[in-house]
């Protein structure tokens, strides 16, 4: 289910779908179009990690309306609002679940967070 240009780091797929539920793994804020950080501000790079998301779940059939929960991971949770006013230009009531986790680092130097989500499948 890889929609996007950029390829993961890692062993790992950008989504998997499982039954009717797509599960998106953390996605840092890339620009597919050219493989690097669409930014250095956590607002950027929120707003291209949720574009990223978005993406991978448009591939699978899904909308931004069908992501039911979603994991911020904060390299520095004092960036939480930029990125609580990137999330909000993206999502409307009735949010997604969210958590937002501090942590110490990403692999990807530079990237300020990651984002990763599930959503579910229409009825069809």
């Amino acid at each position: 289910m890889e929609s996007s240009s950029f390829k993961p780091i890692g062993p790992y797929s950008h989504a998997v779908k499982s039954g009717n539920l797509i599960f998106v793994s953390g996605t840092p804020g890339v620009d597919p179009n050219t493989g690097e950080l669409a930014g250095d501000t956590a607002y950027a790079q929120t707003a291209q990690a949720l574009r990223n998301v978005i993406d991978f779940v448009a591939a699978a059939g899904c909308t931004e309306a069908d992501i039911t929960s979603v994991q911020v991971n904060l390299v520095h949770v004092e960036d939480f609002a930029e990125m609580n006013r990137a999330y909000a230009a993206c999502f409307s009531e009735p949010f997604p679940a969210r958590t937002v986790i501090g942590i110490a680092a990403l692999p990807k130097p530079g990237a300020r967070l990651t984002i990763n989500a599930v959503a579910v499948l229409p009825s069809s």
